[in-house]
């Protein structure tokens, strides 16, 4: 069987031989723009909208794509052909494309042609497969989410101690919780790699400010899908006591897509386990994509 392949730098290799240079401005500052998609029945999903993120931050790094956008999007399609028939039958791949800024010494100069690389694993599907059944745990820890002044929310890179810092935190809490985010005012922004929502009956669906937070591919499909649905979304300012106090808690991400909470700070979020909302939304999703997203992530856990 021929091995999964990846692409770097113009040339498709195979994936255990793809290794960035030390002297690597994205290895060296953290500067690495990089999306995580994934597929559903080998379909790449929302690929335009990723595309418009990745492309988003080039612009705010300065850094060119070393291939057109129409160039990019086919090495995306080619690598799926390739990859995903090596799976075990009726698994997905998350596939990563990632362009970090180049070799150190052009790092800071205008518009520097970037180093650009893709490669698939298959989705880990043990890392949240339990979860649609008995919810996340979350805990806030004194780690702060960036400032939108030193940090553009549009700018999706891999630097992410801050997010290692807060887990690190809420893991001594609990070993299976995973860290909330709130502003240096004390308003809740996201969770670790992914996006937030409450649910009340009074309010419906609220999430943090827009203008505030990463603009996640999924929390947008949560919210179509909610529209459709006639689950009112509205964005504000919110508190850790307006999780403490929710009937339901989400976490929208690429691989698990939204993900249920059971806690918060160690206490129960409503009944301490998934609610009618988030299964409401997931059947939807599920609808939406043509197969079993719980299933499969069981099957493949």
């Amino acid at each position: 069987m021929a091995p999964p392949i990846a692409y770097w730098e113009g040339t498709w290799i195979p994936r255990n031989e793809l290794t960035i240079p030390l002297n690597d401005a994205g290895f060296q500052l953290g500067t690495t723009i990089a999306e995580q998609c994934r597929t559903f029945n080998g379909k790449v999903f929302r690929l335009d909208q990723h595309l418009d993120r990745l492309w988003k931050s080039l612009e705010i790094l300065d850094v060119q794509s070393p291939e057109s956008r129409e160039s990019l999007t086919d090495v995306i399609h080619q690598i799926i052909e390739h990859n995903y028939p090596l799976l075990p039958a009726g698994s997905d791949l998350g596939v990563t494309i990632f362009i970090t800024p180049g070799s150190m010494d052009q790092a800071y100069r205008s518009h520097k042609t970037g180093r650009l690389g893709v490669h698939t694993q298959m989705v880990a599907f043990d890392t949240f497969a339990s979860l649609y059944e008995v919810g996340q745990p979350l805990v806030v820890p004194k780690t702060r989410q960036t400032p939108v002044d030193c940090w553009p929310r549009e700018l999706k890179v891999r630097s992410r101690v801050h997010y290692y810092l807060a887990d690190l935190e809420a893991k001594r809490e609990d070993p299976a919780a995973r860290a909330v985010l709130l502003d240096h005012e004390g308003y809740v922004m996201e969770a670790t790699t992914a996006n937030i929502a409450k649910y009340h009956p009074d309010t419906g669906l609220e999430l943090p400010p827009a203008d505030l937070v990463l603009p996640g591919i999924s929390i947008a499909t949560l919210e179509k899908l909610a529209d459709e649905l006639a689950i009112p979304v509205t964005h504000r300012q919110l508190t850790p006591e307006d999780f403490a106090t929710a009937d339901e808690v989400l976490l929208t991400s690429t691989s698990p897509c939204i993900v249920p909470c059971n806690q918060w700070n160690g206490k129960p979020i409503s009944v301490g386990k998934p609610g009618p909302i988030f299964k409401r939304l997931i059947a939807a999703w599920e609808e939406m994509v043509g197969m079993d997203i719980r299933k499969q992530a069981e099957r493949f856990a």
